[in-house]
């Protein structure tokens, strides 16, 4: 099988480098292209065998299956030109959270199969949030559940839950880092720790947390319970928590929900003018 990648900004070239790394392509099996062709020599210079094409076209025209990571606002023009190779027993994939599986549908005679990948999957780890168009053939919903098996834990999401699901698997590792941050800075300003020292504590501290749920030692609430002894100091420090967290992630889910919402009007404002 061919796999073309139409795009090779921040998730493009995840993406490359995580279905390499985890084995679920060959790199000869590849072509890439980007509208900067000197980001695609990058990949071709790290993974030999990688073929890097002129454009988007002759990509789709030499691939079976196509993924295209481009801003949503490019995302038609890309379709409108590859559209002509975009025959039947092929599969285009989008990574665009605003356009449905319907709205790429109304323009193909492929198979189509929206996958939002995260960060997390670079680390061969996390969630790669799955969409499958209501025409997409057996063989490639299975052919993509076992490439992203092999780069994430893959998990079939409805198109209305599409930005919280988004949130937490594709933003939250940023949200989180941002936490953090902030706690490692705080205790570099409250006390006499060293940022570095602090900054390896508190990143070795979130891999193990990663871990105790991973292997399924705790749940969230009874890893809290267990280290939160009754008149302790992380009890105290819980107090706190429970006490200025308010309504802060509420606040996070209204914005990003308004954002989605604008990107949304955007979207079917361009669908409308072509």
């Amino acid at each position: 099988m061919n796999i073309g990648i139409i795009g090779t900004g921040n998730m493009g070239r995840i993406l490359v480098e995580a279905l390499i790394d985890g084995e679920a392509v060959s790199p000869s099996s590849m072509l890439i292209t980007n509208r900067t062709i000197a980001k695609a020599m990058l990949l071709k210079d790290k993974y030999k065998g990688i073929r890097v094409g002129a454009n988007e076209v002759e990509v789709a025209a030499q691939s079976d299956l196509i993924f295209v990571c481009v801003k949503p606002l490019d995302v038609f023009k890309v379709i409108d030109k590859i559209n002509p190779h975009l025959t039947e027993n092929k599969c285009l994939v989008s990574i665009t959270s605003p356009i449905s599986t319907a709205q790429i549908e109304s323009k193909v005679s492929c198979s189509v199969v929206r996958v939002i990948p995260s960060i997390t999957n670079r680390a061969l780890s996390g969630v790669s949030l799955m969409t499958y168009g209501e025409s997409c053939r057996d063989n490639w919903r299975l052919e993509m559940d076992n490439l992203m098996t092999k780069i994430s834990v893959p998990v079939d999401i409805d198109e209305k839950v599409t930005r919280v699901a988004s949130d937490i698997v594709s933003c939250g590792p940023a949200f989180f880092s941002y936490l953090l941050q902030a706690f490692i800075n705080a205790a570099v300003k409250e006390t006499e720790i060293d940022e570095k020292v602090a900054t390896v504590l508190a990143s070795e501290m979130i891999v193990g947390l990663g871990e105790l749920l991973k292997q399924g030692h705790y749940t969230l609430p009874s890893l809290q319970e267990k280290v939160c002894v009754k008149g302790g100091i992380t009890g105290e420090g819980i107090k706190v928590l429970d006490n200025e967290l308010g309504e802060m992630f509420e606040h996070v889910f209204q914005a990003t929900h308004a954002k989605f919402k604008e990107d949304l009007d955007k979207v079917e404002l361009h669908i409308s003018k072509h």
